[in-house]
């Protein structure tokens, strides 16, 4: 069995009245890069926020390879590299070198060689002030802190958020690099998620604070499809199925619909009703991301 890196069962957590998350079961297997994708306001940001014990849930519990996140939180910290969505300096009068030796002094595997990497690569202009950043700057300089030490752990917040197309490119191109190089886990929070599709294996989507799937890479590229039918006419789709709206062309007896199931039982189910499947054709990890959002399965 794949050993769990990130583990949460029954996890809640609300603020005041208003519920971030309700009962997420997350599970992030040893070595993967596990994409989280929601609306704001999904709960993706409070998620990570428990992981590192900086909030506690309401309810429910959470690990980190096999350590409680509450009780145990020193030791599953230093595992763990973080970039927070938002981008502010914590020590806006420091210059980024001297963020970054301060950093350093809390762990023990800080490899500066490889900060000096990450830092010529993302271009950080260690001798400036941290508070005269702009937010992609300062989005590299916190990407240097996260990576530097080669946590076990990766959470990455919105990671490309605030950086220019270039930079953008060159930090997937590290941490194609990081993974290649180091025994990591990653999740990533963001909403650009074409941009990890090549780093995917496994995919979850919040939902207003629900867990509505997770899925491994594999199962994805098998079970989402897009049906290309031709039907007769007043032909009424079956119902119970995990799908788009239907999209019927403009001329003919052609419709286009999305479905999530296993092909051959979809395809059996669509014989059935006289439709005939005359296409069926996989998902881009973008589309098949966005069609997840709306679906309630497990």
């Amino acid at each position: 069995m794949t050993n769990v890196a990130v583990g949460t069962t029954n996890l809640s957590k609300s603020y005041g009245n208003q519920p971030a998350l309700d009962r997420v079961n997350l599970s992030v297997p040893e070595g993967a890069v596990y994409v989280l994708v929601g609306a704001n306001g999904s709960g993706k940001s409070s998620t990570f926020k428990i992981l590192l014990n900086l909030e506690r849930p309401t309810s429910g519990s959470a690990s980190v390879f096999g350590l409680d996140t509450g009780s145990d939180a020193p030791w599953v910290r230093a595992g763990i590299g973080y970039v927070p969505e938002q981008q502010e300096s914590p020590y806006p009068w420091m210059t980024c070198e001297r963020l970054l030796q301060h950093v350093a002094a809390y762990y023990a595997s800080w490899n500066s060689g490889y900060a000096d990497h990450l830092v010529k690569s993302l271009d950080v202009r260690i001798k400036r002030k941290t508070g005269t950043l702009s937010k992609g700057e300062l989005r590299r300089l916190q990407l240097v802190m996260a990576m530097a030490h080669r946590p076990m752990l990766l959470l990455l917040d919105e990671p490309t958020e605030g950086l220019d197309p270039v930079a953008r490119r060159s930090l997937l191109t590290l941490l194609s690099e990081h993974l290649s190089d180091s025994p990591t886990t990653v999740v990533v929070s963001t909403h650009h998620v074409h941009e990890v599709d090549t780093l995917a294996d496994y995919i979850g989507t919040l939902n207003a604070g629900r867990l509505v799937a997770q899925m491994s890479r594999d199962d994805l590229d098998r079970d989402i499809r897009r049906y290309l039918l031709e039907v007769p006419d007043n032909w009424k789709a079956p119902s119970g199925f995990n799908a788009t709206p239907l999209r019927r062309s403009t001329h003919g007896s052609d419709v286009q619909w999305t479905i999530i199931g296993n092909e051959r039982e979809v395809v059996e189910r669509l014989t059935h009703t006289g439709a005939r499947v005359l296409e069926t054709q996989p998902l881009s990890f973008d589309d098949a991301a966005l069609v997840l959002l709306t679906a309630e399965i497990r």
